[in-house]
């Protein structure tokens, strides 16, 4: 959540410009300020599993981040979390289920699906990579994000704009892809400090 975090300050500007051209233009303010809290939160809390971090960590995006990401990516989180359950160490494939079943949940709050030009088109993809490799849901999230340019949004306020939302990349799915590639960096930084105690 700490890289999550270091990460969305990094790109809060390109997220705001993006939004800008087919949203309110808060996208990345609202990102930046939910994963503040979060940080604040989790570091006076400390919950003890890895479940139990995003549980809290989406109830916080809930009650402090405004328009749809607060609630969408808090959903993702808290479900995913309950999903996770007690479990003291989760694997990749349990992380993808997790993610999965908070994918679902934000699907069934926004009554969107994949090709709606929203954070499915890179949620989904990357969510379903994550079962090969954390490197290859980077990818795919990524590849999802980009894919968004040539749609028409069918969902939330860029779907007002009708054709004119073509020709521009979804700024909820670039946020989901800049999640993936975080969570990739970190277990590529894990992976890699373990083989080094090892040796």
């Amino acid at each position: 959540m700490s890289a999550a975090t270091a990460a969305v300050e990094r790109e809060a500007d390109r997220l705001t410009e993006l939004d800008a051209a087919i949203g309110d233009a808060d996208h990345g303010t609202n990102m930046q300020r939910g994963f503040r809290a979060v940080c604040a939160v989790l570091e006076k809390e400390q919950p003890a599993t890895p479940g139990a971090v995003l549980v809290l960590a989406g109830r916080q995006l809930i009650s402090t981040v405004g328009g749809a990401s607060g609630p969408l990516y808090g959903t993702l989180l808290r479900r995913a979390g309950k999903a996770l359950g007690d479990d003291e160490a989760v694997g990749r494939a349990e992380l993808r289920d997790a993610l999965r079943a908070g994918a679902d949940a934000v699907a069934q709050l926004g009554g969107a699906a994949p090709g709606d030009k929203t954070m499915l088109d890179a949620l989904v993809p990357g969510v379903e990579a994550l079962g090969e490799s954390f490197a290859a849901a980077e990818a795919a999230a990524s590849d999802g994000a980009l894919a968004t340019v040539p749609l028409q949004a069918r969902k939330g306020r860029a779907s007002y704009l009708g054709e004119r939302s073509i020709g521009h990349q979804d700024p909820g799915a670039t946020s989901s892809a800049l999640l993936f590639a975080t969570l990739a960096e970190v277990a590529e930084g894990t992976a890699e400090g373990t083989e080094g105690a090892a040796r």
